[in-house]
Protein backbone atom coordinates (compact mmCIF):
# COMPACT_ATOMS: atom_id res chain seq x y z
CA UNK A 1 0.00 0.00 0.00
CA UNK A 2 0.63 3.46 0.04
CA UNK A 3 1.00 5.89 2.62
CA UNK A 4 -2.05 8.15 1.18
CA UNK A 5 -4.08 4.73 0.96
CA UNK A 6 -3.07 3.81 4.47
CA UNK A 7 -4.16 7.58 5.59
CA UNK A 8 -7.63 7.01 3.54
CA UNK A 9 -8.19 4.00 5.55
CA UNK A 10 -7.42 5.42 8.66
CA UNK A 11 -10.15 7.68 8.31
CA UNK A 12 -12.41 5.23 6.85
CA UNK A 13 -11.59 3.05 10.30
CA UNK A 14 -11.92 6.33 12.32
CA UNK A 15 -15.32 7.25 10.93
CA UNK A 16 -16.90 3.36 11.39
CA UNK A 17 -15.47 4.49 15.06
CA UNK A 18 -17.23 7.46 15.63
CA UNK A 19 -20.58 6.78 13.48
CA UNK A 20 -21.56 3.13 15.33
CA UNK A 21 -19.69 3.91 18.46
CA UNK A 22 -18.83 7.59 19.16
CA UNK A 23 -15.29 6.93 19.43
CA UNK A 24 -12.61 9.20 17.93
CA UNK A 25 -10.31 6.95 16.95
CA UNK A 26 -10.18 3.12 15.83
CA UNK A 27 -7.33 2.73 18.46
CA UNK A 28 -10.14 3.51 21.12
CA UNK A 29 -12.23 0.18 19.94
CA UNK A 30 -11.66 -3.51 21.05
CA UNK A 31 -12.17 -6.55 19.32
CA UNK A 32 -15.26 -7.14 20.53
CA UNK A 33 -16.72 -3.52 19.74
CA UNK A 34 -15.21 -4.38 16.08
CA UNK A 35 -17.39 -7.83 16.02
CA UNK A 36 -20.03 -5.94 17.13
CA UNK A 37 -19.80 -2.88 13.45
CA UNK A 38 -19.68 -6.34 11.75
CA UNK A 39 -22.79 -7.22 12.81
CA UNK A 40 -24.06 -3.84 12.26
CA UNK A 41 -22.95 -3.90 8.90
CA UNK A 42 -24.68 -7.09 7.75
CA UNK A 43 -27.71 -5.46 9.41
CA UNK A 44 -27.25 -3.34 7.16
CA UNK A 45 -26.46 -5.36 3.96
CA UNK A 46 -29.61 -7.73 4.39
CA UNK A 47 -31.90 -3.96 5.10
CA UNK A 48 -30.61 -3.25 1.37
CA UNK A 49 -31.23 -6.56 -0.31
CA UNK A 50 -34.37 -6.82 0.78
CA UNK A 51 -35.38 -2.91 0.01
CA UNK A 52 -33.57 -3.96 -3.44
CA UNK A 53 -35.70 -7.51 -3.48
CA UNK A 54 -31.98 -8.83 -4.66
CA UNK A 55 -32.56 -12.71 -4.64
CA UNK A 56 -28.75 -13.02 -4.07
CA UNK A 57 -27.37 -12.59 -0.45
CA UNK A 58 -24.94 -9.38 -0.69
CA UNK A 59 -21.43 -9.70 0.79
CA UNK A 60 -21.04 -10.19 4.58
CA UNK A 61 -18.63 -9.71 7.05
CA UNK A 62 -17.10 -12.14 9.55
CA UNK A 63 -16.83 -11.40 13.10
CA UNK A 64 -13.37 -10.72 13.11
CA UNK A 65 -12.87 -8.87 9.57
CA UNK A 66 -12.42 -5.17 10.75
CA UNK A 67 -10.21 -6.06 13.56
CA UNK A 68 -7.96 -8.64 12.26
CA UNK A 69 -7.71 -7.68 8.13
CA UNK A 70 -8.01 -3.75 8.37
CA UNK A 71 -6.23 -3.27 11.85
CA UNK A 72 -3.78 -6.14 12.77
CA UNK A 73 -3.36 -6.51 9.22
CA UNK A 74 -2.72 -2.76 8.34
CA UNK A 75 -3.06 0.45 10.22
CA UNK A 76 -1.33 -1.53 13.36
CA UNK A 77 1.76 -2.47 11.57
CA UNK A 78 2.28 0.96 10.01
CA UNK A 79 1.59 2.85 13.21
CA UNK A 80 4.69 0.26 14.24
CA UNK A 81 7.00 2.12 11.33
CA UNK A 82 6.42 -0.79 8.92
CA UNK A 83 6.99 0.13 5.41
CA UNK A 84 3.76 1.24 3.85
CA UNK A 85 4.89 -0.87 0.37
CA UNK A 86 5.46 -3.75 2.71
CA UNK A 87 1.85 -3.86 3.74
CA UNK A 88 -0.77 -5.50 1.30
CA UNK A 89 -3.58 -3.62 0.22
CA UNK A 90 -7.14 -4.62 1.53
CA UNK A 91 -10.05 -6.23 -0.83
CA UNK A 92 -11.23 -3.39 -2.79
CA UNK A 93 -14.65 -4.56 -3.33
CA UNK A 94 -14.77 -4.63 0.52
CA UNK A 95 -14.34 -1.36 0.77
CA UNK A 96 -16.33 -0.85 -1.28
CA UNK A 97 -19.27 -2.29 0.19
CA UNK A 98 -18.51 -0.82 3.55
CA UNK A 99 -18.65 2.62 1.95
CA UNK A 100 -21.92 1.96 0.14
CA UNK A 101 -23.83 0.78 3.28
CA UNK A 102 -22.41 3.99 5.21
CA UNK A 103 -24.79 5.68 2.48
CA UNK A 104 -21.90 6.46 -0.47
CA UNK A 105 -21.99 5.79 -3.87
CA UNK A 106 -18.43 3.30 -3.28
CA UNK A 107 -15.11 3.89 -1.49
CA UNK A 108 -13.90 6.89 -3.95
CA UNK A 109 -16.57 8.95 -3.41
CA UNK A 110 -16.03 7.93 0.76
CA UNK A 111 -12.77 9.70 0.17
CA UNK A 112 -13.79 12.69 -1.74
CA UNK A 113 -16.27 13.90 0.26
CA UNK A 114 -16.32 12.53 3.79
CA UNK A 115 -15.19 14.77 6.26
CA UNK A 116 -12.67 13.53 9.29
CA UNK A 117 -14.52 15.20 12.16
CA UNK A 118 -16.67 17.80 12.68
CA UNK A 119 -15.48 21.70 14.86
CA UNK A 120 -17.90 21.25 17.07
CA UNK A 121 -15.69 23.58 19.15
CA UNK A 122 -16.16 26.38 16.73
CA UNK A 123 -20.02 26.39 17.59
CA UNK A 124 -20.61 28.85 20.37
CA UNK A 125 -23.94 28.73 21.93
CA UNK A 126 -24.21 30.29 25.62
CA UNK A 127 -27.71 31.16 26.77
CA UNK A 128 -26.75 32.90 30.24
CA UNK A 129 -30.69 33.48 31.09
CA UNK A 130 -30.65 30.53 34.00
CA UNK A 131 -29.00 26.99 34.60
CA UNK A 132 -28.82 24.75 31.91
CA UNK A 133 -31.75 22.57 32.15
CA UNK A 134 -29.78 19.13 31.78
CA UNK A 135 -32.92 16.69 32.79
CA UNK A 136 -34.62 18.09 29.33
CA UNK A 137 -31.69 17.72 27.34
CA UNK A 138 -31.06 14.23 28.41
CA UNK A 139 -34.64 13.41 27.88
CA UNK A 140 -34.06 14.56 24.43
CA UNK A 141 -31.10 11.98 23.32
CA UNK A 142 -31.99 9.67 20.42
CA UNK A 143 -33.19 9.77 16.94
CA UNK A 144 -35.22 11.39 15.10
CA UNK A 145 -36.86 12.65 11.40
CA UNK A 146 -37.09 16.26 10.43
CA UNK A 147 -39.62 18.12 8.24
CA UNK A 148 -39.51 21.24 7.01
CA UNK A 149 -41.61 23.19 3.64
CA UNK A 150 -39.17 23.66 1.01
CA UNK A 151 -39.81 25.49 -2.39
CA UNK A 152 -40.62 22.85 -5.43
CA UNK A 153 -37.91 21.63 -7.74
CA UNK A 154 -37.20 23.53 -10.95
CA UNK A 155 -39.86 22.81 -14.19
CA UNK A 156 -41.75 20.75 -11.30
CA UNK A 157 -45.86 21.20 -12.33
CA UNK A 158 -47.40 21.12 -8.80
CA UNK A 159 -46.78 21.04 -5.30
CA UNK A 160 -44.47 21.21 -2.76
CA UNK A 161 -42.42 19.08 -1.34
CA UNK A 162 -40.39 18.67 1.73
CA UNK A 163 -37.36 17.04 3.01
CA UNK A 164 -37.41 14.28 5.72
CA UNK A 165 -33.59 14.51 7.32
CA UNK A 166 -32.74 12.23 10.18
CA UNK A 167 -30.75 13.75 12.95
CA UNK A 168 -29.39 12.24 16.24
CA UNK A 169 -29.15 14.00 19.38
CA UNK A 170 -26.52 12.86 22.12
CA UNK A 171 -24.05 13.51 24.97
CA UNK A 172 -20.24 14.25 24.94
CA UNK A 173 -19.04 15.18 27.89
CA UNK A 174 -21.07 18.18 29.25
CA UNK A 175 -22.50 19.10 25.84
CA UNK A 176 -25.89 18.20 23.75
CA UNK A 177 -24.27 17.67 20.23
CA UNK A 178 -26.74 16.81 17.01
CA UNK A 179 -25.58 15.56 13.49
CA UNK A 180 -28.51 16.23 10.90
CA UNK A 181 -27.96 14.24 7.05
CA UNK A 182 -28.99 16.28 3.89
CA UNK A 183 -29.07 15.27 0.27
CA UNK A 184 -25.96 13.96 -1.43
CA UNK A 185 -24.37 13.04 2.21
CA UNK A 186 -24.33 16.72 3.03
CA UNK A 187 -24.08 16.58 7.06
CA UNK A 188 -24.80 19.26 9.25
CA UNK A 189 -23.80 19.09 13.17
CA UNK A 190 -24.88 21.51 15.83
CA UNK A 191 -24.88 22.32 19.52
CA UNK A 192 -28.59 21.84 21.60
CA UNK A 193 -28.94 23.74 24.85
CA UNK A 194 -32.06 24.14 27.29
CA UNK A 195 -32.85 26.60 30.04
CA UNK A 196 -36.35 26.02 32.13
CA UNK A 197 -38.61 24.85 28.85
CA UNK A 198 -37.00 26.96 26.35
CA UNK A 199 -34.38 24.61 23.10
CA UNK A 200 -31.89 26.27 21.19
CA UNK A 201 -30.03 24.52 18.66
CA UNK A 202 -27.23 25.61 16.27
CA UNK A 203 -25.97 24.72 13.51
CA UNK A 204 -23.70 24.63 10.84
CA UNK A 205 -22.29 22.49 7.81
CA UNK A 206 -18.72 21.92 6.46
CA UNK A 207 -19.95 23.07 2.84
CA UNK A 208 -22.13 26.13 3.77
CA UNK A 209 -20.17 28.97 5.25
CA UNK A 210 -23.61 29.75 7.08
CA UNK A 211 -25.33 29.26 10.40
CA UNK A 212 -28.44 28.04 11.18
CA UNK A 213 -30.70 28.82 14.11
CA UNK A 214 -33.46 26.38 15.83
CA UNK A 215 -36.26 28.09 18.58
CA UNK A 216 -38.43 26.01 20.64
CA UNK A 217 -40.55 25.87 23.37
CA UNK A 218 -41.68 22.92 25.42
CA UNK A 219 -45.06 23.77 27.16
CA UNK A 220 -45.14 22.37 30.59
CA UNK A 221 -42.77 20.12 29.91
CA UNK A 222 -41.29 20.36 33.51
CA UNK A 223 -44.21 19.24 35.35
CA UNK A 224 -44.99 16.44 32.18
CA UNK A 225 -41.62 14.42 32.72
CA UNK A 226 -42.45 13.98 36.32
CA UNK A 227 -45.35 11.75 35.18
CA UNK A 228 -43.91 8.39 34.54
CA UNK A 229 -43.48 7.13 31.03
CA UNK A 230 -43.53 10.55 29.75
CA UNK A 231 -41.66 11.15 26.87
CA UNK A 232 -41.20 13.84 24.49
CA UNK A 233 -41.99 12.81 20.71
CA UNK A 234 -42.08 15.72 18.68
CA UNK A 235 -40.29 18.86 18.60
CA UNK A 236 -41.75 22.36 16.76
CA UNK A 237 -38.95 24.92 15.86
CA UNK A 238 -38.80 28.30 13.89
CA UNK A 239 -35.46 27.54 12.16
CA UNK A 240 -33.64 30.55 10.35
CA UNK A 241 -30.70 31.18 7.69
CA UNK A 242 -30.00 32.74 4.84
CA UNK A 243 -30.70 31.53 1.37
CA UNK A 244 -28.71 31.34 -1.03
CA UNK A 245 -30.03 34.30 -2.87
CA UNK A 246 -28.97 35.97 0.19
CA UNK A 247 -32.45 35.82 1.64
CA UNK A 248 -33.09 35.73 5.58
CA UNK A 249 -35.32 32.90 5.48
CA UNK A 250 -37.09 31.36 8.29
CA UNK A 251 -38.74 27.98 8.47
CA UNK A 252 -40.91 25.94 10.09
CA UNK A 253 -39.21 22.61 11.26
CA UNK A 254 -40.51 19.93 13.40
CA UNK A 255 -38.49 16.58 14.56
CA UNK A 256 -40.74 13.75 15.13
CA UNK A 257 -38.91 11.26 17.34
CA UNK A 258 -38.20 7.54 15.75
CA UNK A 259 -39.89 5.41 17.84
CA UNK A 260 -37.04 2.46 17.22
CA UNK A 261 -33.77 3.10 16.56
CA UNK A 262 -33.44 -0.46 14.65
CA UNK A 263 -35.66 1.49 11.72
CA UNK A 264 -33.52 4.44 11.96
CA UNK A 265 -32.35 5.03 8.27
CA UNK A 266 -29.68 7.49 8.38
CA UNK A 267 -30.10 9.81 5.25
CA UNK A 268 -32.38 12.18 3.88
CA UNK A 269 -35.09 12.06 0.95
CA UNK A 270 -37.63 14.50 -0.76
CA UNK A 271 -41.38 13.63 -0.14
CA UNK A 272 -44.31 15.02 -1.81
CA UNK A 273 -47.34 16.19 0.11
CA UNK A 274 -49.49 13.04 -0.53
CA UNK A 275 -46.62 10.50 0.25
CA UNK A 276 -47.53 7.91 2.55
CA UNK A 277 -43.88 8.63 4.35
CA UNK A 278 -45.21 11.67 5.84
CA UNK A 279 -47.02 11.34 9.43
CA UNK A 280 -50.60 12.38 9.52
CA UNK A 281 -49.67 14.80 12.26
CA UNK A 282 -46.81 16.14 10.81
CA UNK A 283 -48.87 17.35 7.26
CA UNK A 284 -51.49 18.73 9.45
CA UNK A 285 -48.77 21.20 10.67
CA UNK A 286 -46.86 22.01 7.14
CA UNK A 287 -50.30 22.58 5.36
CA UNK A 288 -49.72 25.80 7.61
CA UNK A 289 -48.03 27.61 4.86
CA UNK A 290 -47.76 31.43 7.10
CA UNK A 291 -46.15 29.16 10.13
CA UNK A 292 -43.98 27.29 7.33
CA UNK A 293 -42.23 30.41 5.82
CA UNK A 294 -42.36 33.63 7.50
CA UNK A 295 -41.23 36.20 4.54
CA UNK A 296 -41.60 39.83 6.49
CA UNK A 297 -38.25 40.78 8.44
Amino acid sequence: MTREELVNLERLMNYISWHFLRKKEWKDVSKTEWAHVAGEFNALLDKQRKKKKAAAAPLSFGDNYFYEHLIIKKLKPWKNRTAAAAISSPNFSRLNTIANALGYTNYIDFINTATEGFPFHELKINIPLAPVNHKLLEHLVGYWYCYNRNLPMRDQEEGDRIWRSSLEIYRSGDEYLVERTGRDNHMYYGKITSFANYLFIIMNSTTFIRQRHFVGRLKDVEDKMKRPGFQVNELSFISTCVSFTEEPIALYEIFDRVPHARNFEKMSIDLPFDSPLLPPHIMTHLKDVRENRIMEH
